[in-house]
């Protein structure tokens, strides 16, 4: 079965083209309308700048919180456009790109489209199957869908998305399927142990339609080559001349580079991973559960060096001019080697979290976390600059920083495996078919299989969960041994049943047809067998996915229900069925099923947190990280809070309506095709009005201090204090002053502490303190001036007292002694009176009232002040 629908979703045969693909020219002008008819957006860069711009070294990243494709400048390490993808968010994107052409594949809703970077047209759409199992390439001006599950590599036109020829097909679970540097698409065929190279047919003048795509030449596969044995789990990493491909049951990395094939074996620190590309002529082999990476040259030499770091995050490392970049996911940092393994920097990006990609382009590396705002350019001389994919968006303000990534787990306690569960074997005409469950793998990957019987031993891909076993004698009865092997050693066998080979054997199964269930489960269904005399006891059915064969139940009927989470959810699988009659004869495998990618309702949203909104009163937002699909997009995110239900899109919701000073539970959970999984919680309290308390206070003549503490009910409060009719400004709740108060008087103080829901007050009484005047004569130097202060005496001298602001003798109290200090209470306008030389010149309409026999009058100008001799500090009689 093809991946690629027979009718793809096109523009007209006769649309052109500026390309140097056969075709025509499309104006700058139409572009908009084609972008709309799309539903594409572009962002910051005129359509006229991108015709010329794409030609720069450059490379499109995607963000996934964004639903966004950037084009990153390599030179410059700053984004020059931005595309928006429609009903996209949170989607995980393949991204396929040349010079001219980017190709996106929506893992979450198997859409692929197809996008002329010239004149940011997109051309074509179709559809695949959804999930993990289809990978779409580029090379030049060819394309290519790879379906692993179904072993069907298909040449694209990429102006049109339609198939160009015949397909070319393989046994299904396949892996591989990219370029290399020469444009040969390889492909490795774990089954058979081989790997072949494919080259793509010329694109037809005008491009290719559905109605056009058995026609024409077609794809060749040009080479094959033998890497390993049969049901070898394989790992393919293309080079600039030819393919590497890890062994991993072996333990060995072969390459293939014109005519010559080099087997390098590796040491046994566990299962490597690879690169899909590597540039250069050494390969590095990542061993994530050692933290190890082998550098192969192409003289065979291996060398080994370990990366820092702790837990399972580490990814292939990426060979880039003369060094070895490898991510490790967990901390979001690339540790950098150089080519004697020797540790010269790390790189890390401000709020990187999830995946981390890396791909070599345009002489530039690029670093690429499309769960977060950042990516990194590294150009051949290893600067490293950071890229600020948001920056400068005109869709809105940033998402909220990303939070701290959750500590690595405790390593497990490593172990042998145990023994494979469910070892069974089905005799057929001279040979056996052995099939088990996975062992434990306790702590260490499992690397491989062992099968012994009949004097044989095979070794099988970890992934590779069945075997046939050829070369026995019909009628003699044959057991068989299976035990894993991980880094620790071989663990315990399990035996299989009994088996006699015979050359009678049903016939097999037909009409083989699977179906994917809402409730996690798949349920495959097929014709019985014709058991050619002998009774069918059971059916043996078996799940093939990407690189990947391993036993998917057994029955007795002709239906099987694979029980939820036996297959991995969001992955492509097929079924093909053996029957096995009463004598343990079992047929030929059946055909291949449709494809189908199991699902189930969505995991739990992540690091759920509620939180009071300061600034709003009944109102609280939430966040959470999106939540794990299950192999069906998660399309809403129901939030209910204080018994109100919504549903949203985003991982971020504010809700108000709620009461003042409300707890409030927030639950959340993500809903997809099969409705709504499990919720996650948290709790959170709306602002409640301020609660004021006064912890102290003070005063000076003509001011209150007070101090006080205000428990702001979660959100921001500002404070003013106000007494005898004054305030003071509205600000922080701390220390709060009013002045322009009366000495030496008693006020009640009242603080006001105001937030989003309300108003707290709080009164407590608190003193001015009392004002002193010091009574001023200075004996001037003149003759008749020298005694003038020493003593009071008949006629005008200094310090004189009246009960009125004047100087009146009928009115005169009495005379202050110059020195003497008298408590001020307040002033006001009365005779002018001149102090001269005898204090300073000072001289003043104000006089102030003191306690000199009662509360009597003496100017001001007698009278200096404490505290700076400032009139206006005191009150108005």
């Amino acid at each position: 079965m093809a991946t690629t629908d027979d009718a793809a979703s096109t523009e007209s045969d006769t649309t052109k083209r500026r390309s140097r693909l056969p075709g025509g020219l499309v104006t700058v002008g139409t572009v908009a309308a084609l972008l709309a008819a799309m539903g594409l957006t572009v962002l910051n860069l005129g359509y006229a700048d991108n015709a010329v711009a794409n030609y720069d070294a450059s490379s499109w990243l995607w963000s996934t919180a964004r639903s966004e494709l950037a084009r990153v400048n390599g030179i410059t390490a700053k984004v020059d456009t931005r595309v928006e993808v429609p009903q996209a968010k949170q989607h995980p994107m393949q991204v396929a790109q040349t010079d001219r052409l980017l190709v996106l594949r929506d893992l979450n809703t198997g859409q692929v489209s197809s996008l002329d970077l010239a004149t940011l047209q997109i051309i074509a759409t179709t559809r695949t199957t959804p999930g993990l199992g289809v990978n779409v390439t580029l090379h030049e001006d060819a394309a290519f869908v790879v379906d692993a599950v179904q072993g069907i590599v298909r040449q694209l036109d990429p102006r049109s998305l339609a198939p160009v020829g015949e397909p070319v097909r393989y046994p299904p679970g396949i892996t591989g399927g990219s370029f290399d540097g020469k444009g040969r698409l390889w492909v490795a065929v774990p089954s058979e142990g081989t790997v072949s190279a494919i080259t793509p047919a010329d694109l037809p003048e005008k491009p290719a339609t559905a109605a056009s795509a058995g026609g024409g030449l077609s794809p060749k596969q040009v080479s094959t080559h033998d890497v390993a044995d049969g049901s070898h789990e394989l790992v393919v990493s293309t080079l600039d001349d030819g393919v590497a491909v890890l062994d991993r049951t072996a333990g060995a990395l072969v390459t293939v580079r014109g005519d010559t094939v080099r087997r390098v074996p590796l040491p046994a620190t566990g299962p490597g991973t690879l690169p899909a590309r590597t540039s250069g002529s050494r390969v590095p082999v990542t061993v994530p559960d050692a933290r190890t990476v082998h550098v192969v040259g192409d003289d065979g030499q291996v060398r080994d060096f370990t990366v820092p770091g702790s837990g399972d995050g580490l990814r292939p490392a990426v060979a880039w001019a003369g060094r070895f970049y490898c991510p490790d996911q967990t901390g979001g940092v690339i540790y950098t080697f150089d080519g004697d393994g020797k540790l010269v920097d790390t790189i890390s990006g401000r709020g990187t979290r999830g995946p981390l990609e890396l791909e070599v382009r345009e002489n530039h590396l690029f670093i690429n976390a499309p769960d977060s705002s950042t990516a990194r350019v590294v150009d051949d001389k290893h600067q490293v600059s950071e890229v600020d994919k948001y920056a400068n968006d005109v869709l809105g303000g940033d998402p909220p920083p990303a939070p701290p990534p959750p500590p690595p787990p405790k390593k497990p306690k490593v172990d042998k495996p145990s023994a494979p569960r469910g070892v069974t074997a089905a005799a057929g005409d001279a040979s056996a078919r052995v099939s088990w469950r996975a062992a434990a793998a306790n702590g260490a990957a499992i690397v491989r299989y062992v099968v012994e019987g009949a004097g044989q031993r095979v070794e099988v891909g970890a992934n590779q969960r069945a075997v046939e076993i050829t070369g026995l004698t019909n009628g003699e009865t044959y057991r068989f041994r299976v035990h894993a092997v991980n880094a620790k050693g071989a663990g315990p066998a399990r035996t299989s049943n009994p088996v006699v080979p015979t050359a009678e054997v049903p016939d097999a199964p037909t009409g083989v047809t699977a179906k994917e269930r809402p409730d996690g489960t798949v349920q495959v269904r097929w014709t019985a067998a014709n058991g050619q005399g002998a009774k069918i006891t059971r059916y043996v059915v078996t799940a093939a996915s990407a690189g990947a064969n391993a036993p998917a139940g057994e029955t007795k009927g002709t239906e099987l229900v694979v029980p939820a989470g036996e297959l991995e959810y969001g992955r492509q699988y097929a079924f093909t069925v053996v029957a096995v009659n009463d004598r343990g004869a079992g047929s030929k495998a059946s055909g291949v099923s449709n494809t189908v990618v199991p699902f189930a309702a969505p995991e739990r949203p992540g690091r759920l947190r509620a939180a009071t909104v300061a600034d709003r009163p009944g109102t609280i937002v939430a966040e959470w990280e999106p939540a794990g699909t299950n192999g069906r997009p998660v399309t809403a995110y129901q939030v209910e809070v204080g018994g109100k239900r919504r549903d949203v899109t985003d991982t971020r919701v504010t809700v108000d309506g709620l009461g003042d000073g409300q707890d409030v539970t927030v639950t959340v959970r993500a809903v997809n095709e099969a409705g709504p999984g499990p919720e996650a919680t948290d709790t959170a309290r709306t602002v409640a009005p301020p609660k004021v308390t006064v912890t102290g206070g003070s005063g000076t003549a003509t001011t209150v201090t007070v101090k006080v503490t205000v428990d702001g009910g979660g959100g921001k409060a500002t404070c003013t204090a106000s007494a005898g009719g004054k305030t003071s400004p509205a600000g922080a709740c701390a220390t709060l002053t009013v002045g322009g108060l009366a000495p030496g008087t008693s006020y009640p103080v009242t603080v006001t502490a105001t937030n989003a829901a309300g108003k707290g007050t709080v009164t407590s009484t608190q003193q001015t303190d009392p004002l002193f005047g010091i009574a001023t004569c200075e004996n001037g130097p003149g003759p008749d001036q020298q005694t003038y202060c020493d003593a009071e005496v008949d006629g005008r001298n200094g310090n004189e007292v009246f009960a009125v602001p004047r100087q009146d003798n009928d009115r005169q109290v009495g005379w202050a002694r110059p020195g003497t200090r008298w408590q001020a209470f307040c002033k006001v306008k009365g005779e002018h009176v001149n102090s001269y030389v005898y204090n300073n010149q000072k001289a003043s309409t104000w006089w102030v009232r003191i306690n000199f026999s009662g509360r009597n009058y003496i100017p001001w100008a007698w009278l200096n002040l404490e505290g700076g001799d400032d009139i206006d500090v005191l009150p108005t009689c």
